[in-house]
């Protein structure tokens, strides 16, 4: 739990910082000099989180600071985030049903065959009902996300009724956690503050018990000719079942791990409010016992209304009280995929507003 620690955005931020002065400012022999910040530098979702704690605690942070979708909800307590973010989830998820009304029988049809009997998949896996809701992780992504997710279901079954091999393939490929459990492991640790919160405790998971019934996948899935009451997908949620039905993440040992990290409550403190208005407002103040000076920044954030993953709500309230001075850019143009869906001129409009170029508000 320990080793699992040093993988959070403070140290992400360090390693940053030595990876910076290897590489960007070679020492010269027998020459003393300060450390020199990075001229720029962008941070995308969680990259924003980290962005953050770069303003948060280094005294040269980069000159120029862009954030997309990714302003940590460093106020609000990792329960209270995911219970925002499940009514998203129902939003993004009666989108797609009324795009693919079609899909509503067929999901419930899914749910019901897997409740009844899992898959097991190529990875080694099983495909229960509750990992198939779990593709609603893709909701929130590019415009083309919903049509992909609808093609995928469409080759759910064979000819005879069986789940097609197709199918099961591409639903391994889907999902990350197999190949990456270490995103299983430490996702709700981004909101782990043990001065400001109390341990995460599998949130997403606790938050979902107390919505209302209509997001009951076992429920749902039985009312078969009721297309007023579909069955809700998943977001971006991590839940403590996870270790039975991943391959990877499974075992005595890892599911023992991944419990010890969800009731870790002496986490390091990843923000720090004062430094960050100080940092961000061009003021110069002497760090404490250090003959050190915080260098001023410049920022500027693309905060998606319609964001799936990070609350629009969290992250207003954050800018208000900590980001005062980082410039916002905020659209329903795009979803939390922005850079990349278009992300020249998301960087370019960012950079334009965090040196000036382009006058906000004009």
């Amino acid at each position: 739990v320990q080793f699992m620690t040093q993988f959070r955005a403070d140290n992400i931020v360090f390693d940053a910082e030595e990876i910076k002065e290897a590489l960007l400012v070679p020492p010269e022999l027998g020459v003393e000099r300060d450390p020199q910040p990075w001229g720029c530098a962008l941070g995308q979702s969680f990259g924003g989180f980290c962005m953050m704690t770069y303003l948060s605690l280094v005294q040269r942070p980069p000159k120029i600071c862009l954030l997309t979708g990714g302003i940590a909800p460093m106020y609000t307590p990792a329960y209270d985030a995911y219970s925002k973010l499940w009514q998203r989830v129902k939003t993004r998820s009666l989108l797609y049903y009324d795009m693919y009304p079609g899909d509503i029988p067929l999901i419930k049809r899914i749910v019901r065959r897997l409740l009844d009997k899992p898959q097991r998949l190529p990875s080694g896996g099983r495909l229960t009902a509750r990992r198939f809701l779990q593709l609603g992780i893709s909701l929130g992504g590019s415009p083309t996300s919903f049509a992909s997710m609808h093609s995928m279901f469409q080759s759910a079954f064979t000819a005879q009724d069986e789940f097609s091999r197709a199918f099961l393939k591409q639903v391994d490929n889907a999902q990350p956690f197999d190949d990456h459990p270490i995103y299983y492991w430490m996702h709700e640790t981004i909101y782990g503050e043990a001065k400001m919160h109390p341990p995460t405790n599998w949130a997403a998971h606790r938050a979902l018990l107390q919505q209302s019934s209509e997001f009951d996948y076992r429920a749902t899935s039985l009312l078969e000719d009721d297309d007023d009451q579909p069955t809700l997908f998943f977001g971006e949620m991590v839940f403590p079942w996870m270790s039975q039905d991943y391959a990877e993440c499974s075992g005595l040992g890892l599911t023992a791990m991944a419990n010890a990290l969800a009731t870790k409550s002496d986490w390091t403190p990843l923000y720090d409010e004062e430094h960050m208005q100080h940092v961000l407002d061009g003021r110069r103040r002497r760090a404490e016992n250090e003959e050190t000076f915080v260098s001023p920044s410049k920022a500027a954030a693309a905060v998606y209304y319609d964001d799936l993953y990070v609350d629009f709500d969290c992250s207003m309230e954050v800018a208000k009280r900590s980001l005062k001075d980082c410039k916002l850019y905020i659209t329903n143009e795009y979803q939390h995929s922005g850079l990349r869906d278009g992300g020249a001129a998301i960087f370019n409009k960012l950079h334009g507003m965090a040196t000036g170029g382009i006058r906000v508000p004009s």
